[in-house]
């Protein structure tokens, strides 16, 4: 068919514009680091770009996503064969092929951003993440169940009793929320630029804080992760800073903080952190600054690593904790505006393969759309997730269509912004709430008794200098 040509022959139809988005977000990746049989149908390129398109979609379910994606891809990129138009098969591929993919376009990516968003790289001078997780939601068939929920991990560990003992004490609603199957994913957010930089995905009994420290090789040196009263943890805290980060994070009352322990000079607002069972194993206590600041409603109580009060004042401190509530704005894009708050697999093996490719997806439009609306504004406004992905949508549904005027991807992305509009405070609004937790109260701060002080002074003394504070 002759307008299936003229894409490429100087006529601007909307696939033309899909296609440059790609190449942008796909250049420099080496596909032929991943080795391929001969026989495959689908090239590692075409692939990942069917998968990316296959995230994009709104199809109303996965095999029609599919479809759409593979029509759309053999136009964007003609293949040398025709490729293999079972869904099957492009899955088991997916699952197969996942991780090496998915490595190779997190790479670009992040290349792309410190490239091209050196602007927005740093947030007053420091380079600022956070960290958190959320829950996502999964079809309750029963090969989901086995693999992601948290009372059917005590069934394969052939533990009766204590699953017994777990029942009694939850009662019938206890039971079936420890049936749910759920997926953690627990992100590394860049601040500055609001997009993803790495993520951990696991079952429901997978914890936040082992999947942040699986990440933080992947953390440059030098930046300061911000998390909120979840991510408190000896451990946690030990081995960012043994990485060479640093550790921003909100304490409860569930903290207990020592004072007068005389392992550094001290001033106000020098505290330990030292649980009674590191104490037992010898392990020196860690040396963190306590800041407290008011949201307007109660105290919030911060510790961090960064001592230095002169280099680092309180209130630099609390402006990087208040960025840090962005990365619960991008997980709400993520379930909401996304539609990722359910995932659609029936089957265990699909399931993270279905998140990983949303979690592409949605990073790859968010960058190409920032990096769109920061050449075409003087003054560029926050990213809007809705505009963006409708954006994108329109080009997929009307991929044959001529590029109408004033409104290509690029034209439209530039105007995908947040409104600025005055927008008034929601807490007022009465209706029910279905999160009724109260806030973390003050975290337990006592000086340190005289066996603390004795063996505190012990260890200091076997200890380098250098890997306590």
């Amino acid at each position: 068919m002759s307008h299936r040509d003229s894409c490429f022959q100087g006529r601007r139809l909307n696939a033309g514009l899909l296609k440059v988005a790609l190449l942008w977000l796909f250049r420099d990746i080496r596909w032929s680091s991943i080795r391929w049989r001969a026989d495959c149908t689908w090239p590692p390129r075409l692939l990942a770009a069917a998968a990316v398109l296959w995230a994009w979609s709104d199809e109303s379910n996965l095999v029609t996503r599919f479809l759409v994606a593979r029509r759309i891809t053999s136009f964007l990129f003609p293949p040398q064969g025709k490729l293999a138009a079972s869904y099957q098969a492009f899955v088991k591929l997916l699952v197969r092929w996942t991780p090496g993919l998915v490595a190779l376009i997190r790479a670009a990516l992040r290349a792309r951003m410190q490239a091209d968003l050196a602007a927005v790289w740093q947030v007053g001078g420091r380079l600022l993440f956070g960290i958190d997780g959320s829950k996502i939601e999964l079809p309750r068939t029963r090969s989901n169940q086995t693999a992601y929920a948290a009372a059917w991990r005590v069934k394969k560990k052939k533990r009766p009793n204590k699953l017994r003992q777990r029942r009694r004490r939850r009662g019938a609603a206890g039971i079936k929320k420890a049936d749910t199957p759920l997926l953690t994913v627990t992100t590394v957010w860049h601040v500055g630029s609001g997009l993803p930089w790495s993520w951990r995905i696991g079952g429901a009994y997978v914890g936040e804080r082992a999947q942040v420290r699986e990440m933080l090789p992947e953390v440059l040196p030098g930046a300061i992760l911000a998390g909120d009263a979840g991510m408190v943890g000896f451990d946690l805290i030990r081995t960012v800073q043994a990485g060479g980060q640093h550790m921003l994070v909100r304490v409860g009352r569930n903290v207990r903080l020592l004072t007068r322990l005389g392992q550094v000079r001290e001033y106000d607002g020098i505290v330990y952190l030292w649980p009674q069972k590191e104490q037992a194993r010898s392990v020196p206590p860690l040396v963190l600054r306590l800041v407290v600041c008011h949201n307007g409603r109660h105290p919030v109580y911060l510790v961090t690593t960064l001592l230095d009060a002169a280099d680092c004042p309180d209130d630099e401190v609390v402006a990087m904790y208040k960025r840090r509530w962005g990365i619960e704005v991008y997980h709400r894009g993520l379930k909401q505006t996304f539609q990722r708050r359910q995932l659609r697999s029936q089957s265990a093996a699909p399931v993270e393969v279905e998140l990983q490719w949303s979690l592409v997806g949605l990073w790859a439009m968010s960058l190409y759309a920032l990096v769109q609306i920061r050449r075409g504004r003087p003054q560029p406004g926050r990213p809007s997730c809705a505009k963006v992905l409708e954006a994108f949508r329109r080009m997929l549904r009307d991929y044959l269509h001529p590029a109408e005027r004033n409104a290509t991807l690029c034209q439209r992305l530039r105007r995908a912004v947040i409104d600025e509009y005055a927008r008034k405070a929601k807490d007022s609004r009465d209706y029910p709430r279905k999160k009724t937790t109260t806030p973390p109260g003050p975290p337990t701060i006592v000086p340190a008794s005289a066996k603390q002080i004795s063996l505190a002074k012990e260890l200091r003394h076997k200890t380098p200098v250098g890997l306590t504070a």
